[in-house]
C-alpha cells in the first residue's frame, strides 16, 4: 500500500475529507492518551481487562481505568481529560505540545518539527498568553500579542510568516479537538509595519556574464588539475539548475536520454541527528524531468569516460567510491571565492543564475517562457519562480540593451 500523507496525496492515493478526519480523531486520542496516561497494561488472566491510569495533572489524583480492549481504555482515557478541557483548564502551551506530538506524526520531515520548537522557544515560552487558558484567549489579547512580538523583534513580513504557522496550527487543532468552538486565529491582523528587507539584486543573488567567465575558467583548470567530481557538478549545474541536494543524488541510471534528466531524489541533512542520507523525492514530492542542453551533455561524458563508469549505474558524482555531498560542493565555490578574493556566493545562487540567465536569454537569443521555467525548477507555483528571476548582465551589458531596445 502507498505510503500515505496530510497533504492529500501519496504515491497513488488521494485521502478524502472523511478519511482524513477519521486520522485526525485518532491521532488526537493517541496523543492526548500519551500525554496523559501510564502505559497500557493488557489482560494477566484469560478474561481479564486492560487498564491504565489517568493523573489529572492539576489535582495529582490517579484514576483507574479499565475496559475489554486497549481501545475501550483509550475512548475512556479520552472521556476524562475532554472534560478537564471543559473545566478550562488546557493552557495553550498544553495545545502547542499536542499540536507538535500530532505534526510529527503525520510530516516526515524531522526538520520541520525542530524549527517549530526552535521558534516556540525564541517567540513563545514562558509568555502570558502561553500559560492562559485557551478557552479565554480572546481575538484582542491575540491581536496585541502577535503586533507586540512583531514590533519588539522588528520582524520581517517572512519571519512573522515562519512563526504564525505555529499559532495558526495550534488553534486549528483546538478547534478540531473541541477545546475551543471559534478559532480567534483567523482574524488577527497585524497593525505595526514590518521590518523592511533590502531588495536583493543579481548583483548578490546571481553570477553576472563576467563572473560565470571567470568561474567557469578557474572549474575547468580546477578539474584539468584534480579531476575532482564535486568541481564538476558546479561546473554541470549552471546548465541544469538544480537543487543542490537534487544535484548530489543523481545517478548515471538518471540520464533518460541525451536530452533528458529525471530527477526525483534528493539529499538531506537531518536537523536532529545533522547526518546526510538521500531520500527517494524531491523537496515538493514530485520528480521531474530536466532538459539537457548539449553542453550539459557533453560534460556527463566527459566525467563519465574520466570515472570509467562505461555501461555502469550509480551516482554520478563521486569521490573515491563515495558519494558527494552537499557541502562538497559548496566549499568548490568557497575555494574559488578565496583564489579570487571575492565574496562567496551560496550554491543555491547556481540555481537563481540559471534561471535568470534562461529568462533573459543570452548572446541575443530569446528566453525560455516562464511557465517551462516553473518546470524545469521543479516549482509548484509561478510566483516562486518569479523570485528566482534576477539581472545576470553586466552594467555595460544591461546599457546596450536598452540602447537597441530604445
Amino acid at each position: 500500500m502507498a505510503r500515505q500523507t496530510l497533504h492529500g496525496k501519496s504515491h497513488n492515493d488521494i485521502i478524502d475529507k472523511e478519511s482524513l478526519l477519521v486520522i485526525q480523531e485518532m491521532t488526537i486520542k493517541e496523543t492526548l492518551a500519551a500525554r496523559y496516561g501510564y502505559s497500557f497494561t493488557p489482560p494477566s488472566t484469560e478474561g481479564g481487562r486492560w487498564q491504565t491510569y489517568y493523573k489529572d495533572p492539576f489535582t495529582g489524583k490517579r484514576i483507574c481505568i479499565k475496559g475489554k480492549t486497549k481501545e475501550d481504555v483509550v475512548d475512556k482515557l479520552y472521556v476524562y481529560i475532554k472534560e478537564e478541557k471543559s473545566n478550562k483548564k488546557q493552557t495553550l502551551t498544553m495545545t502547542y505540545e499536542m499540536w507538535l506530538e500530532y505534526k510529527r506524526s503525520v510530516t516526515e520531515s524531522s526538520n520541520t518539527i525542530k524549527r517549530h520548537q526552535q521558534h516556540y522557544r525564541k517567540y513563545f515560552e514562558g509568555t502570558k498568553l502561553f500559560k492562559s487558558s485557551i478557552r479565554n484567549i480572546t481575538k484582542l489579547q491575540l491581536d496585541a500579542f502577535c503586533n507586540e512580538i512583531v514590533k519588539e523583534n522588528k520582524m520581517s513580513y517572512q519571519e512573522w510568516t515562519n512563526i504564525k504557522t505555529i499559532l495558526k496550527g495550534t488553534f486549528e487543532y483546538a478547534l478540531d479537538a473541541g477545546f475551543i468552538e471559534a478559532n480567534p486565529m483567523e482574524k488577527v491582523k497585524i497593525t505595526v509595519k514590518f521590518r523592511q528587507i533590502k531588495k536583493k539584486s543579481g548583483k548578490t543573488e546571481t553570477y553576472n556574464t563576467e563572473e560565470l567567465t571567470t568561474l567557469n575558467t578557474w572549474l575547468d583548470n580546477r578539474y584539468a588539475e584534480t579531476q575532482d567530481p564535486a568541481v564538476m557538478a558546479v561546473r554541470v549545474n549552471f546548465f541544469l539548475g538544480l537543487r543542490v541536494g537534487e544535484l548530489v543524488a543523481l545517478k548515471w541510471s538518471d540520464l533518460e536520454s541525451i536530452k533528458l534528466l529525471h530527477v526525483s531524489r534528493e539529499e538531506i541533512r537531518n536537523q536532529e541527528t545533522y547526518e546526510r542520507e538521500v531520500v527517494e523525492h524531491t523537496k515538493t514530492r514530485t520528480d521531474r524531468f530536466v532538459p539537457i542542453v548539449p553542453k550539459a551533455y557533453a560534460l556527463f561524458s566527459r566525467l563519465r569516460r574520466d570515472l570509467g563508469m562505461d555501461g555502469e549505474d550509480g551516482w554520478i558524482f563521486v569521490r573515491g567510491g563515495e558519494r558527494i555531498t552537499a557541502r562538497q560542493v559548496a566549499y568548490v565555490l568557497e575555494k574559488f571565492a578565496k583564489d579570487n578574493g571575492v565574496p562567496v556566493k551560496s550554491t543555491h545562487k547556481m540555481r537563481k543564475t540559471f534561471a535568470s540567465r534562461a529568462a533573459t536569454g543570452m548572446d541575443g537569443k530569446d528566453g525560455v517562457p516562464i511557465d517551462a521555467l516553473r518546470e524545469i525548477l521543479g516549482h509548484s507555483n509561478l510566483a516562486t519562480t518569479l523570485n528566482y528571476v534576477y539581472d545576470p548582465l553586466t552594467e555595460r551589458e544591461t546599457y546596450e540593451r536598452l540602447k537597441d531596445a530604445l
